[in-house]
């Protein structure tokens, strides 16, 4: 199968990748706003899924992270495709920010919303819609700046 130029794997590694990590969410409830505003309410009915959700795969990347520097070259890609900085910059905090607010209010951040786009597609879609015009404002003033 061609891979694409820019990331080095092939469409179907990212169909396969992209579907194991939607099962996953949607198995782990990730897809249901009202269990992930759930966990944000420590002074209520606090459910701690996410946060076994999250440990389960900070726990696959802790692995993954020691595997990595072993490995000549990836399995399904052509080159490792590893962050380069980890400067900490107010464009970095201010996007962390306002993702932190619209998942608290929507109770979805990216991956679950297109999960959910499969489960609950008229739900889904208004949150899915709202954040593609997000990043495409975002975008418009990238280009500007």
């Amino acid at each position: 199968m061609k891979r694409d130029a820019s990331s080095g794997h092939s469409p179907l590694t990212a169909l396969v990748a992209g579907t194991l990590f939607g099962a996953g969410l949607a198995m782990g409830g990730m897809t249901d706003p009202a269990r992930v505003r759930s966990f944000l309410d420590l002074f209520g009915d606090w459910d701690p899924t996410l946060a076994f959700v999250m440990g389960g795969a900070v726990l696959v990347m802790a692995i993954a992270w020691r595997i990595q520097p072993r490995m000549v070259e990836p399995l399904f890609a052509d080159k490792f495709a590893l962050p380069g900085t980890s400067d900490l910059t107010s464009r970095l905090v201010l996007g962390s920010a306002l993702f932190g607010i619209g998942w608290g209010i929507a109770g979805l951040c990216p991956g679950p919303a297109i999960a959910s786009l499969a489960l609950r597609p008229s739900s889904a879609a208004i949150f899915v819609v709202a954040m593609i015009a997000g990043m495409t404002i975002a975008r418009m003033f990238e280009k500007e700046a």
